[in-house]
Parts: C-alpha cells; sequence; structure tokens
C-alpha cells in the first residue's frame, strides 16, 4: 500500500454524541473534504441503535423498547448488521483511498485495532465476516462503504456497554416477518475493560488507541470548525435525522401478528410493509365487532407504521365499533407489539 502512504493521516474527534449527526459527519468527510487526505476519526453516540444499509429496520430492532428508553434509532450508509451504541462504546472510522482494497476487505482494519490490544494484553482475534472477538466473544463489529476509489471503514469498541441495554434493544422479534431485508447475525459479546491487565477509563484507552495508531502511522490533528460542523448538521436534516431514511428505506416485508385481547377475543392482522408504510392489511379472528373490519383497514393503509403516525390516524376512528372493548391506542399498540 505504498500509495497510500504518500498521503497525509489526519486525526478527527466528533465533538457531538448524537448519533444521526455523527454518522452525518463521517459522510461529510468522505464526501467533501480534502481528498489528498487520508482519515481517522473517534467518536460516541449516547443510547442508539444503528441498523445497516440493507436492513429492515422494524425487524432488527424492538421498537417498543427503544421508544421506552429514548433510544435513537439510525440507519447508516455502510451494510452489515445492527449495533448498539452507548457511552461505553467507542467507535472508530478509516477514511482512505482503495488501492489494492478497492475491493471489500473488513478485515484490513480490524488487524490495527487488534495489535493495539495486544499491547494492552488484550488477545484480540480478527475472525468470522466481520468481527473482532476476545474469547471467542464479539466486541467489535465493522462494516465499509466504498465509492469513487475511496473506502470508509468504521467500527465499533464495547469498551464498557450496558449488555444487558443491548440485549434488549436488538432483541429478534417473534412474530412471523417475511423480508428481503439482510439479518443481524446475533452472537455473544462482552466489554474489553473486562479483560484489561489493569483497569483504565475510556478517557485513557482513548487516548492510547490514538498513540497506538500514530505509531502505526503519524497522524496530525484537525479540529472541525463551525462551517464544518454546519455542513454535517446540513446532512442530519436532509438525511440522517428524517423517518423516511431510518425507516422508510426498510425493504418490503409481511408480518403477521397474533393476539388475544381480553374483553375483545383472538385478532390476527396480516401487514405488508412497504417503505416503512402499510401497503396491505387486513384483519382475522373471533373478535366481535359492529363495522367491518376492511373498512378500518383501508384507513390505515398508507400510514406509517409508526406510533404517533397511527394514533393520529386513529384519532376520529371510533375502534370499539369494529373490535369491541379494544381502544386506539391498545389497537397502535397490537400492531406494534413487537417491532
Amino acid at each position: 500500500m505504498n500509495s497510500r502512504m504518500k498521503k497525509k493521516m489526519v486525526y478527527l474527534k466528533s465533538p457531538s454524541t448524537d448519533a444521526a449527526f455523527n454518522l452525518a459527519l463521517e459522510q461529510y468527510v468522505f464526501d467533501e473534504m480534502d481528498r489528498d487526505c487520508e482519515y481517522f476519526m473517534l467518536w460516541q453516540n449516547k443510547n442508539a441503535a444503528v441498523v445497516g444499509k440493507n436492513q429492515n429496520t422494524l425487524e432488527e430492532i424492538n421498537q417498543s423498547y427503544v421508544e421506552e428508553q429514548g433510544i435513537q434509532v439510525v440507519r447508516r450508509m455502510s451494510g452489515g448488521g445492527a449495533v448498539y451504541h452507548d457511552l461505553g462504546n467507542l467507535l472508530f472510522t478509516f477514511i482512505v483511498d482503495g488501492g489494492e482494497l478497492s475491493r471489500m476487505d473488513l478485515h484490513a482494519f480490524c488487524y490495527l485495532v487488534a495489535r493495539a490490544l495486544g499491547k494492552l494484553g488484550v488477545e484480540a482475534v480478527v475472525g468470522g465476516r466481520n468481527d473482532i472477538t476476545i474469547d471467542g466473544k464479539k466486541f467489535s463489529g465493522n462494516s465499509q462503504y466504498i465509492k469513487g476509489g475511496r473506502i470508509l471503514h468504521h467500527g465499533t469498541l464495547m469498551f464498557d456497554s450496558n449488555l444487558a441495554v443491548l440485549s434488549q434493544c436488538l432483541r429478534v422479534s417473534a412474530d412471523k416477518i417475511q423480508s428481503k431485508g439482510v439479518k443481524s447475525v446475533r452472537s455473544r459479546v462482552t466489554n474489553i475493560r473486562d479483560y484489561l491487565r489493569q483497569d483504565i477509563s475510556l478517557e485513557e484507552f482513548t487516548r492510547f488507541l490514538v498513540e497506538s495508531m500514530e505509531e502505526e502511522r503519524p497522524m496530525e490533528r484537525h479540529v472541525f470548525t463551525a462551517k464544518e460542523l454546519e455542513r454535517a448538521e446540513e446532512i442530519r436534516r436532509e438525511k440522517y435525522g428524517r423517518w423516511e431514511w431510518n425507516y422508510g428505506a426498510s425493504p418490503r416485508f409481511t408480518v403477521r401478528k397474533k393476539r388475544r385481547v381480553e374483553g375483545c377475543g383472538q385478532i390476527e392482522a396480516f401487514i405488508v410493509v412497504k417503505e416503512g408504510k402499510i401497503a396491505e392489511l387486513s384483519f382475522y379472528g373471533d373478535y366481535f365487532g359492529n363495522r367491518d373490519t376492511k373498512e378500518l383497514a383501508r384507513g390505515l393503509t398508507g400510514c406509517p407504521l409508526e406510533r404517533q403516525a397511527l394514533l393520529r390516524h386513529l384519532a376520529e376512528t371510533e375502534v370499539e365499533e369494529y373490535f369491541h372493548g379494544l381502544t386506539a391506542e391498545g389497537l397502535t399498540e397490537l400492531l406494534l407489539s413487537t417491532f
């Protein structure tokens, strides 16, 4: 990779912990910053579920849990599976010229991280499709995006993440979903901090990682200007902060839900979802009601499969006329119960 070594490597650190902003900032660096430089960036997100570009968001996350916990949901521009971020997690990004890496090689940059951890006495192993593991447990998932001869490689470093929240946030749905979205492969996970010979803070670990990367290749520091951050915020507003990107970009899928509601009976709902919106909906079951549920289903067609949107659509609807004993809130919970 001699051609790559001719370019200056620049170290960046995001001033934000907002996942949508950080993904926008990452895209800004990739698309718009000086291509005569290459970049190594570190960043952190407060509680967020980040799904791959080709995934079905509603199939990958526990929607009711992320809403209850205020967990941000964002789609990234690279492929791969869903991951959970919190402030115990350090994110890293390499943006470099492709060279002989013009074809996707997820391991190429993982070895740099593994070597750095080796200096701390941690035996990290690069393996599988895109993982770095310790003792057979995953602490880093990695993904890449390639465009115009440049490679963006980013990955997670679970230093001291809340694994209980992670397991709830990314819990697989029990409903029967048929989708062409790329499914996440769930693995046993762990934190780096549990394997350190001598305990250090995340701040100390961050400094160590930067120093280790500088031993591999000298880096210059760059602090983002107000103008650069404004441009990243613009990208966030236009893309990563929008429901249409984070949910609506999901592939078409079909889900069947079957629930028994006290005082109403059994309700079975068949839902076809396209671009995050209800494309087809039908109800079956032994429930009681005064009006034909086909009418209700038609009224919900085109509605985003999202809590506030459903409640707005049902605001003027007497749901009890279709399902005895069921309210608009109850129907919304039923439709979203496993998302």
